[in-house]
């Protein structure tokens, strides 16, 4: 279904007014940036005057980097031996740190929307690397686990963020490192850590900041990786060397300055999931959010949900088909205008589509709401049109 399908509504989509009782109470749905927290933004605004400003050498900005490490420790339940590895940029800077850095010769990546094909291309372009293997599955499912054969590093997605499709982290039964985007996943999904060498993610979705950071839990399969490529005289530019990111991270710093408002929200956010139970709690949240809007759209006439597998279906980001008669683009811009923002589809997909974050800062009687007021705007764009 192309966006855009059906005929021109004859009422404006701009002057729906959605009634009051209906609405959310925060309207934040993006898949990311995502809904940041109020508390957390109250709690910046507290400390600013010591904190947004000052050098990030000193204490008051490491010790931020040192919760950050020692929360993403017990949210993670990490083993003996795993650190916590974080450096400037998001995650796309994060892909060519691994072409650098942890890929030996050669990689395999799973590939099943934008975000893991791009992660797939930056191996394929790298000059020192031979060609990456690609395992592809169609946009809305995800492709089965192979055998990497002489590939030394596998490269999964948890979750797919530009389709809603989640995928299982499992190690190969071979010596090759198991390197995990985990964006839009980390800290909405369970995981198990043993699972994985590298499950590396930025901060502006489920740890409800802004972005500029990127964080990297690493097991010492991986950390005697990154050390034993920095040492080998491999070109690395040095914003990009994991062994640098290593050795700033051990002192609760990064090699740049670092994003501070980003650094302390994500803070606040890794607090607040751990004071609630973790991430057991955090991934029973979502799975609730979840339940609502596949629920609600299963039982709709007028949607459905793009991802046909339920055990596909993400438990953090999910993605709703409409009836070709319902233009998408209509029910977004009413929703936006009435404050609920964010439901727009992602844009290379072309789908007349909904796409929902069900992150954990994100309220689940807000994503029942929400279906609530998307009913009502279709209900009232169709009544405009007669029903046909």
């Amino acid at each position: 279904m192309a966006s855009g399908v059906g005929s021109a509504n004859p009422v404006n989509p701009q002057e729906i007014v959605i009634p009051a009782e209906l609405r959310p109470l925060d309207g934040r749905f993006g898949s990311g940036p995502s809904k940041v927290r109020p508390e957390a933004v109250a709690a910046l605004a507290r400390s600013a005057s010591g904190y947004l400003g000052t050098s990030h050498r000193q204490a008051g900005v490491r010790s931020m980097v040192g919760r950050l490490r020692t929360g993403l420790r017990q949210l993670f339940s990490l083993p003996e031996g795993y650190e916590v590895v974080l450096g400037n940029g998001g995650t796309t800077v994060f892909w060519d740190a691994m072409v650098f850095c942890l890929i030996e010769r050669r990689s395999l990546h799973y590939v099943f929307g934008e975000f893991s094909a791009k992660c797939a291309e930056a191996a394929r372009r790298a000059p020192h690397l031979d060609d990456p293997q690609i395992v592809e599955s169609q946009p809305g499912t995800r492709p089965g686990f192979v055998a990497p054969g002489d590939c030394d590093l596998c490269a999964l997605t948890h979750n797919e963020t530009s389709t809603g499709v989640m995928m299982p982290v499992e190690r190969p039964d071979t010596g090759a490192l198991v390197a995990v985007d985990a964006t839009s996943g980390a800290g909405g999904l369970p995981v198990d850590p043993r699972a994985f060498d590298v499950y590396y993610f930025a901060l502006q979705k489920s740890f409800a900041s802004d972005g500029g950071l990127w964080v990297a839990l690493c097991s010492p399969d991986a950390l005697e990786r990154i050390q034993a490529i920095s040492r080998s005289g491999r070109y690395i530019p040095a914003s990009l060397d994991l062994g640098v990111a290593l050795e700033q991270s051990r002192q609760d710093q990064t090699l740049n300055t670092p994003a501070l408002a980003t650094l302390f929200l994500a803070v606040e956010q890794i607090d607040w999931i751990n004071d609630q139970g973790g991430l057991e709690w955090a991934a029973a949240r979502c799975d609730r959010s979840a339940e609502i809007v596949y629920s609600w759209a299963e039982g709709s006439p007028r949607a459905a949900p793009f991802v046909t597998e339920p055990a596909h279906r993400s438990r953090v980001v999910a993605t709703i088909d409409l009836e070709p008669r319902i233009e998408a683009a209509a029910v977004t811009r009413t929703l936006r205008v009435n404050g609920i923002l964010d439901t727009e589809p992602y844009r290379k997909l072309g789908r007349n589509q909904l796409r929902i974050g069900m992150y954990p800062a994100i309220e689940p009687d807000d994503v029942a709401a929400l279906t609530r007021c998307i009913d009502y705007v279709i209900d009232t764009l169709e009544s405009a049109r007669g029903g046909d």
